[in-house]
Formats: C-alpha cells, sequence, structure tokens
C-alpha cells in the first residue's frame, strides 16, 4: 500500500465522524438480489458496511489498517472484521455472493486484487464498486473543489474499472447524493482526503484557510449556517462467471 493510502491511518477517528454514507439507490442496484453473505472490502471505519448490516446482510469486512478497523468495530459491532488486504483476502473460496467496494479500488494493485476477488467469489456473484464524487456541475463545488484542488471531482471520468475476464455483464451507473455540512464539519471533511493529509503542518494550515476564506466569501454560502454538499456516486458492477 501507498505511503498516500497509508496517511488515512492517522485521522481514522475523524474519517469515521466526517465521510458520507452512499445512497440507498445505489445499494440496490448493486447487490444481487438474493445475497446473504457479502464482503466490504477495503472497508474503512465501516461506513459502508453499516449500511449493508441495516439490510440484515451477513457482512464480513476486510481492513488492512488496524486504526481503521478499530473505529469499524465501535461502530459496527455485529459484522465480522478481518484484517487484511485486496491483494490478500483472508476468505476460503467462493464463501460470498457479493464484494463490495466503496472509495477504496483505486488503492489496490489490480492484478493481485482482481483474482483474489474472483476466488472468494461465488459462481454468479457480483463485484461492486462506488465512489462519491464532488458534484461539480454545481458552480460553487467546482469553486470549492479549486480551492482544495481535490481531484475527486464528477467531471473527471474514469477508465472503465472492471476489465477482468471472468466478469460478464459489467454495467455502470449514477445516484444523486448529498452531505449536509457547516464550515467545521467542511474542514472536518476535507482533512479526511489524502492531499491534505500528505503535506506538512504549513501546507495543512493553508487548506483550512482557504476553506474559511471560500466559506466566508462565495456568494453562494455567505450567511448560512449549513449546506449540502452534493455528490455524484459512480457505480460499477460486474457479474461472476
Amino acid at each position: 500500500m501507498t505511503n498516500r493510502a497509508r496517511s488515512f491511518d492517522e485521522a481514522a477517528g475523524l474519517y469515521a465522524a466526517a465521510r458520507p454514507d452512499y445512497p440507498f439507490e445505489a445499494l440496490v442496484w448493486l447487490l444481487p438480489a438474493a445475497a446473504g453473505r457479502v464482503l466490504d472490502l477495503g472497508a474503512g471505519t465501516g461506513k459502508l458496511t453499516r449500511q449493508l448490516v441495516d439490510r440484515q446482510l451477513d457482512v464480513v469486512a476486510v481492513e488492512p489498517s488496524p486504526e481503521m478497523g478499530a473505529e469499524l468495530t465501535a461502530y459496527v459491532p455485529e459484522a465480522e472484521l478481518r484484517e487484511g488486504a485486496a491483494e490478500a483476502i483472508p476468505l476460503p473460496d467462493a464463501d460470498v455472493d457479493a464484494v463490495l467496494v466503496g472509495q477504496a479500488f483505486h488503492w489496490f494493485d489490480r492484478e493481485r486484487a482482481l483474482p483474489e476477488i474472483v476466488r472468494v467469489l461465488r459462481p454468479g456473484g457480483r463485484l461492486g464498486l462506488l465512489w462519491n464524487f464532488d458534484d461539480d456541475s454545481e458552480p460553487w463545488v467546482d469553486a470549492l473543489a479549486n480551492t482544495t484542488e481535490t481531484t475527486a471531482r464528477a467531471n473527471q471520468r474514469e477508465p472503465d474499472v472492471i476489465t477482468d475476464e471472468h466478469f460478464i455483464d459489467v454495467e455502470t451507473a449514477e445516484f444523486a447524493h448529498g452531505q449536509r455540512l457547516d464550515r467545521r464539519s467542511l474542514r472536518g471533511l476535507i482533512q479526511t482526503h489524502s492531499f491534505y493529509l500528505i503535506q506538512d503542518e504549513a501546507g495543512r494550515a493553508e487548506v483550512i484557510r482557504r476553506i474559511d476564506e471560500f466559506v466566508s466569501t462565495h456568494p453562494d454560502l455567505v450567511g448560512r449556517e449549513s449546506f449540502v454538499l452534493p455528490y455524484v456516486t459512480r457505480c460499477w458492477r460486474g457479474t461472476r462467471r
């Protein structure tokens, strides 16, 4: 795992508090109708895990970071947590009906991770990937993304991400989502992103200064106690042969 990926370890508690969940409709689209046992791979602090457990699924969460895993255990004690990586999934062959990955697939070594995902999926099982991207079709969100220099923007299109020959019926879909924030929680959200975490103290302070100035001066936000940050939740799904 890269240093940029491991930068999240120090922000595990804030990540659990600040990051958004995922739209219900996206999970319906991603999960097979008959899914029973589901793997949340690269589960982080359990945002997606919580939603899967709440759907009465048998959920196993795999996460390499002990810091993130500790937050997940506190947040979703009902889930089975295993420490491990996508490149060496600590599950037996054909163990799950679906593998879901929220905000993490881009950190995986795909050449090693995809065969492992195929291995733990039952034939006919589903791989589902999802990301929340800032909806920068909204002018103030585009301006905020420019201010923070984030790359998690909906207008930056990704190539197909499920390309393994073991998957058929590969499709993609998008869903609208949103997160209500105020100045303080926006700061917290930005402080969980890798572009912030890899900077030195002065760089981090400059990011926070720019956020505070933005909220205080942008005409769409001035005088508002809270606001909804809109997302585009982009999803991919594929069925194991």
